[in-house]
């Protein structure tokens, strides 16, 4: 088997160019009024979630399919981010009946709302330092 000029054997790392190899990634600052478990909620990021999460902090409750309404998603995949949501603590479903249908009403619990303000400075701080970047 031929060993082609300049290819590099498996065994053998490749060395970087000098200007990418002193060059290091730049970190992200915490908010300032972030604690030490503060930063970024895998739980919250999710699209749907992180509606729900902010659409609960801005109205006292909402119902499920107020919800389904606002992001336009199944009953199954509100459901699922919704009971994820509640199995954290962070927003509890009240159910009921109305005319003997039932009727799910959401709200954000005081742990919930501090996980979303966590989440949110988290973010601003990594908006903040990509903009100095």
């Amino acid at each position: 088997m031929a060993h082609k000029a300049g290819a590099v054997k498996r065994s053998e790392a490749a060395a970087p160019p000098a200007a990418k190899a002193a060059a290091k990634p730049a970190a992200v600052p915490w908010s300032p009024h972030a604690k030490d478990d503060a930063g970024f909620d895998r739980l919250i990021y999710e699209r749907v979630r992180l509606g729900v999460m902010s659409a609960l902090a801005m109205n006292e409750q909402l119902t499920f399919n107020e919800l389904k309404s606002l992001f336009d998603v199944s009953d199954g995949n509100l459901s699922a981010h919704a009971r994820k949501l509640e199995e954290a603590g962070y927003v509890v479903c009240t159910k009921s009946f109305e005319a003997r249908r039932p009727k799910s009403q959401y709200h954000i619990t005081p742990v919930g709302k501090k996980a979303l303000l966590r989440y949110l400075e988290h973010i601003e701080a990594v908006i903040k330092a990509t903009r100095r970047g």
